[in-house]
């Protein structure tokens, strides 16, 4: 059983950063790719950023390019998401998510697996 355990979520000033970390269990997990979604309250979930198996290959959001940078650590079986210069838009509950793919995918439906999610809240 694939288990995804996301920390380090909090509350920021606008312009602060979070470092986002995901646990991941179950499976060999250099072998698939990772990726974080977003859900602010009363939207739908979007996708924020994703990383193929070896960590060469990198996906975001238009939203979030040159603010988010995705990065794994397959040793550790760990995909983090740092995020800088935080806007009180990018509040959201956070999602880790991994699938039966090896690259960097942005399709919500290819990610089968997805953590409990960890609250971010960026105040202005």
């Amino acid at each position: 059983q694939v288990q995804l355990v996301e920390s380090g979520g909090g509350l920021v000033q606008a312009g602060g950063s979070l470092r986002l970390s995901c646990a991941a269990s179950g499976r060999t997990f250099g072998s698939y790719g990772m990726g974080w979604f977003r859900q602010a309250p009363g939207k739908e979930r979007d996708f924020v950023a994703a990383i193929n198996w070896s960590g060469a290959t990198r996906n975001y959001a238009d939203s979030v390019k040159g603010r988010f940078t995705i990065s794994r650590d397959n040793a550790k079986s760990t995909v983090y998401l740092q995020m800088s210069s935080l806007k009180p838009e990018d509040t959201a509950v956070y999602y880790c998510v991994t699938g039966s793919t090896s690259y960097a995918s942005s399709r919500m439906n290819e990610f089968e697996y997805w953590g409990q999610g960890t609250q971010v809240t960026v105040s202005s």
